[in-house]
């Protein structure tokens, strides 16, 4: 009999283990009991487990081969099947509502699981991948970012409902359900795999180590960040005066190529540009360029009192993958009375902000999902006024609090992982909190809520406890919070929250975990887009 690549790899790694029990169990039926306890968690908690197990095995022998990575591939395969049959089910629902936030929450929902069928089929193209070529750890981070996004997506579609009378969505949430469970079993499948798939340690390089990992819609081209604007070979010009080929930037995006294989550059003249712009998946390797912070400015004011969900408040919102910004003001005009108002919503996998300036007051940077990288931005907010579920890493930033309303509290963050497995969060690393008015560092807007600040600055306004409960012992135990090596009159530890999810972290290895290298895994892709970062800790 023929053994596959999987099974061998199989029997390698367990060669020692099965040696030693070798009378009760051969090394064949050792693999196959793994892949029988992957198939099993595949299908754990859906609505029909045997018919579940079925459709994996039927695409596992459709492919041909057997073996853990074969089950892995035919359970992505059901995934998006799911989620297909999802949207289906879904996409006629606005015609027979008539309340606005709740058709806006069906469309968000139409486009969120899109979003969550893109990043799972990205995941059954790298798994393909994991086969045929060396397997590495920038594999590893992939897979975790995208199956990480796709399984937020159902909770912000869900979320949408919020200030309806709740019928529809509770339709929308058996429809959807199957998906997020489907979603929570991959991430522990690729969990289990990972630690029987050998893979290259990351390299202690430079900063421009990764170029050859760069993924292929990243076209290296170190000027384009430095140059001046206006000499810049822009492949669009949009300019309110008419001077350029545009005068919206909505009308430079839609023209723009789409899943373009080279970095395509918008300049945004000055002045104020009174448009809620969005950029779809389609729209990948954007880069737009303006005059600098406060100088180009795109700004809205749509916010939840008008009936908008939060994810369409947004007054500037890119999901298509490789997008770089510079030199931009991202604003939000609502005021505090009109609570969740996004100036800028973030879904684009390997995104960079550079010198942009991100100005709003409740939920005002919405750092929806996957790799995300902001550097010397100026982000200004009231309450969870950086928040979401991607993997946001914040360096050499400046964060201003504003005012907020009479009996609020400043919370900073409000991150949101609901899932164990997911590998996101937010890092905050050596930047600036200027906090004017009290403040808090954030709060548990979801049970496993992940952030960090490290190395930076953290003025008086700081309250003595650092960080704020949601309600009550909501995710205090679950929660991954950490402070390490800050500064400043807000940095004493010495009154901190004494919750079992709160870390004074003093080893330098744990930090390390979320710096650009390591949590965004930022060395392989940072660097062909030009944008200056620090790859690890400062020493």
């Amino acid at each position: 009999m023929a053994f596959t690549s999987d099974i061998l790899l199989l029997l390698l790694l367990f060669l020692p283990t099965i040696c030693a029990q070798w009378s009760q169990s051969s090394p064949l039926e050792e693999a196959k009991a793994f892949e029988a306890s992957l198939l099993h968690q595949a299908c754990l908690n859906t609505t029909d487990h045997e018919a579940c197990t079925s459709r994996i095995s039927i695409e596992c022998h459709r492919q041909g081969r057997t073996g853990p990575i074969s089950v892995l591939h035919g359970a992505v395969r059901g995934t998006i099947d799911e989620a297909v049959r999802a949207v289906g089910t879904l996409s006629g629902l606005a015609a027979v509502s008539s309340d606005l936030r709740e058709e806006m929450a069906i469309h968000d929902c139409v486009e969120l699981l899109g979003y969550s069928i893109d990043e799972l089929g990205w995941s059954l193209e790298e798994i393909g991948r994991l086969v045929l070529e060396n397997r590495n750890i920038h594999h590893e981070a992939n897979l975790r970012a995208w199956l990480s996004a796709a399984l937020s997506n159902q909770d912000t579609c869900l979320e949408g409902f919020d200030g309806t009378d709740g019928r529809i969505r509770h339709y929308i949430h058996s429809r959807v359900a199957e998906v997020t469970q489907l979603v929570s079993n991959l991430l522990v499948m690729y969990k289990k795999m990972r630690s029987i798939i050998p893979h290259a340690p990351p390299r202690n390089g430079s900063k421009s180590d990764g170029n050859r990992d760069s993924p292929p819609w990243v076209v290296v081209d170190q000027e384009l960040l430095h140059a001046d604007p206006k000499a810049l070979r822009a492949d669009a010009v949009v300019a309110s005066d008419g001077s350029g080929r545009y005068r919206s930037i909505n009308e430079a995006v839609n023209r723009a190529p789409s899943h373009s294989s080279r970095r395509y550059v918008i300049y945004v003249k000055k002045g104020v540009y009174q448009e809620n712009v969005e950029l779809k998946k389609k729209k990948t390797n954007i880069m737009l360029v303006g005059d600098g912070m406060g100088i180009t400015v795109i700004s809205g004011s749509r916010n939840f009192m008008q009936g908008w969900t939060t994810f369409r408040t947004a007054t500037f919102a890119v999901s298509g993958q490789g997008f770089i910004a510079r030199d931009i003001t991202f604003r939000n005009t609502a005021g505090p009375q009109n609570h969740q108002a996004v100036a800028l919503r973030v879904d684009s996998d390997r995104s960079a902000f550079f010198r942009c300036s991100i100005e709003g007051y409740q939920d005002t940077l919405y750092a929806h999902s996957l790799r995300q990288f902001y550097r010397e931005c100026n982000i200004y907010g009231t309450i969870d006024f950086i928040f979401g579920n991607g993997l946001a890493v914040l360096q050499r930033c400046n964060i201003y609090t504003r005012r907020p309303l009479p009996e609020q509290k400043v919370t900073i963050t409000a991150q949101g992982r609901k899932d164990p497995n997911q590998n996101t969060g937010i890092s905050i690393h050596d930047s600036f909190v200027h906090a004017t008015y009290p403040t808090y560092l954030g709060r548990p807007w979801k049970p496993y809520s992940r952030t960090v600040f490290m190395q930076s600055y953290l003025s008086s306004a700081v309250q003595p406890a650092g960080w704020l409960e949601w309600a009550g012992d909501y995710g205090l135990s679950t929660l991954w919070y950490g402070e390490y090596r800050n500064y400043g009159p807000g940095a004493r530890l010495g009154g901190r929250v004494r919750w079992p999810g709160y870390h004074v972290i003093r080893d330098a290895a744990v930090a390390s975990f979320f710096t650009v290298r390591r949590f965004i895994d930022g060395s392989s892709w940072l660097p062909a887009t030009g944008v200056e970062f620090t790859a690890d800790l400062i020493k």
